[in-house]
């Protein structure tokens, strides 16, 4: 087998990480659960949750790719064979959320574009949805795939693939562009909201807390599952990327480092939203929790008017949009380094610039159907089952592999070993018994919820087959193949 690439430094190694974590959802997920969810008194529970789960599960998976020195398959299968299937299952997840992922980057691009004349006009609502995703009647009217988002499209996955051709050598070389600069970006739009009239009211809107809100279950449940998703946990990145590490190198510092970082960027990008936010609810007399929408509306219909009313308000709006992209490309590309890092495993001898070229078009496939008029519900009801089920149940499996079968002490004593802050024995409770009970209770308050009442009135029909259908795909090949694995 030849030899195992390595990242060209520590910082490297981070940046690539931290890169990974960071995403859309820093930017338009936490910022309006923040605002939903009690405000100032949110981050009660999320700092909690970041300590419980999401750090201990970051040091885990650190730790597990760099003793294994393999990707997410090889690395359950090193400890028993038929727990192979465990990391193909989380790697598959993964590749389903690439897959529409690199649709919203599209738009972003798109959007880059058109940030140049503010062609969105004044009707941002019905800019995107009917001139840009010529959004259908449902998902019964599937219509015709929208030729300008393939185009966007084919040039998101070139750009992801010429980030991971040459496997982590080429990842170490963007992430020095691609780590840093929406960080810059996110910190020149806080400076220009924060400059903004009215921008004080948001941002008390954003801090202000609710401590009421500590006593409703579905706040911790949000808290917990924006812990678990914003850290990239269960999708086999951590895995591969820890596995170019060397044996000997800090696990315990990276995973706090990199944690801090992802909550840091997260805090931030809520004052950057809410900031813009409250200027905006001064200029159109709307109240502020009517803005304060998450996801594609808050980044493609509200941001975008929001920055139309700023002076320079096409500077602003492509840095903006330059920000969403290069956030974006991060998480992208590492999803599929995950996958490459598999294969590679699997057949050394394979190219790494062929490996990831099969990946890349094989993803670029399944995102077509997401591109159809209809694409935005088929992505809506397939990411929320996958991030609801598929990632949750990966992470489960994940620690009953690690605390159960190889032991949790095991892995704390090397852990320790190569570690400048050392963790106790809370780390293997925490792993044994506390993250399999949240992680159990999280899936059955999720399914009691769909199953009560169907996700966002969708029809049965796609909600199967958008989105238990993919889960059921997804948990037989990992079945399949662990089934067919070789016991060590």
């Amino acid at each position: 087998m030849k030899d195992r690439q390595r990242w060209s430094s520590k910082m490297i190694f981070i940046f690539a990480a931290v890169g990974s974590a960071v995403g859309l959802g820093n930017v338009w997920r936490f910022p309006y659960l923040a605002g939903k969810y009690g405000g100032g008194a949110f981050l009660i529970p999320y700092v909690l949750m970041l300590a419980i789960i999401g750090v201990p599960l970051l040091i885990m998976e650190f730790a597990i790719g760099q003793k294994m020195q393999v990707g997410a398959v090889n690395s359950f299968g090193k400890i028993r064979g038929k727990l192979s299937g465990i990391g193909l299952g989380a790697v598959l997840c993964g590749f389903v959320v690439v897959s529409y992922y690199a649709v919203v980057m599209a738009w972003s691009l798109l959007y880059t574009f058109y940030s140049f004349s503010l062609k969105w006009g004044v009707d941002t609502k019905d800019f995107f949805f009917n001139k840009v995703l010529h959004l259908s009647s449902g998902p019964a009217d599937i219509g015709f795939i929208s030729p300008q988002i393939i185009l966007a499209l084919v040039i998101a996955w070139v750009l992801v693939y010429f980030s991971v051709w040459k496997g982590v050598k080429s990842v170490g070389k963007v992430v020095l562009i691609t780590m840093p600069l929406p960080i810059i970006l996110l910190v020149v739009l806080l400076i220009r909201g924060i400059t903004l009239p009215g921008a004080m009211d948001g941002i008390i809107f954003y801090l202000k807390p609710n401590f009421k809100a500590l006593l409703d279950l579905e706040v911790w449940s949000a808290a917990m599952s924006q812990i678990f998703f914003t850290l990239s946990l269960a999708f086999g990145i951590m895995i591969a990327y820890a596995s170019y590490q060397h044996e000997k190198s800090d696990i315990a510092k990276s995973a706090i480092i990199t944690s801090l970082m992802n909550s840091g960027i997260s805090i931030l990008a809520g004052f950057a939203v809410f900031s813009t936010l409250g200027y905006m609810a001064t200029k159109s007399a709307t109240p502020i929790s009517e803005l304060a929408a998450s996801g594609p509306s808050l980044a493609f219909i509200v941001f975008p008017k929001a920055l139309s009313l700023i002076p320079f308000a096409p500077v602003f709006a492509v840095l903006f949009f330059i920000m969403l992209v290069t956030l974006a490309i991060d998480s992208a590309f590492s999803l599929v380094e995950a996958a490459a890092t598999v294969i590679h495993d699997k057949y050394p001898d394979l190219r790494k610039e062929d490996i990831s070229l099969y990946v890349c078009v094989i993803g670029f496939s399944c995102g077509i159907i997401f591109a159809s008029f209809a694409g935005l519900y088929y992505l809506d009801i397939t990411d929320h089952f996958i991030t609801n089920y598929g990632l949750v149940i990966a992470g489960l499996l994940e620690a009953i592999a690690i605390g159960w079968f190889y032991g949790a002490e095991k892995l704390r004593k090397y852990i320790n070993s190569v570690s400048d802050v050392k963790i106790g024995k809370w780390w293997s409770i925490l792993i044994k018994f506390v993250i399999p009970v949240l992680l159990i209770a999280l899936l059955i308050n999720s399914f009691i919820q769909d199953i009560r009442t169907p996700y966002e009135g969708y029809p049965q029909w796609a909600i199967f087959c958008f989105g238990w259908l993919v889960l059921i795909v997804v948990a037989l090949l990992s079945y399949l193949f662990a089934h067919f694995s070789k016991e060590h």
